[in-house]
């Protein structure tokens, strides 16, 4: 990993790489983007619960871009980080050990989020 930490480079990557895909204007791919858009907005369920579904769910998949994009969401979002670890614990019982590896990416992540979130110290 280079000095920058990897949620810099997570969302400077994705910034980048959404503009540039967006910018070929393929109408099935801005659609698709559209509708990821869409079905994380407030509905039915917030978009908090949304968000813990959507880590839940990217954890199973072993999706570790997923996982991040949720983590920070979810912080985002006001998700506390116990109820994170809740969250945690069932993408694990319904994926498997095999989620470990991305179990561990997702809590270095959410440690570095409360790093930067944290205040300084005197």
């Amino acid at each position: 990993m280079t000095d920058q930490s990897r949620l810099a480079e997570f969302r400077a990557f994705r910034e980048k790489m959404n503009a540039r895909i967006v910018e070929q204007k393929d109408t099935v791919i801005n659609r698709f983007f559209a509708l990821d858009t869409q079905a994380y907005k407030p509905g039915a369920l917030d978009a908090r619960t949304k968000e813990i579904a959507g880590l839940s769910a990217s954890l199973v998949l072993r999706c570790d871009d997923c996982i991040a994009y949720h983590v920070i969401r979810c912080k985002e979002e006001g998700v506390s980080d116990r109820e994170i670890w809740d969250v945690l614990g069932i993408g694990l019982i319904v994926g498997g050990s095999i989620v470990i590896p991305h179990l561990r990416r997702a809590v270095a992540l959410l440690d570095e989020i409360n790093r930067q979130d944290a205040p300084p110290a005197e």
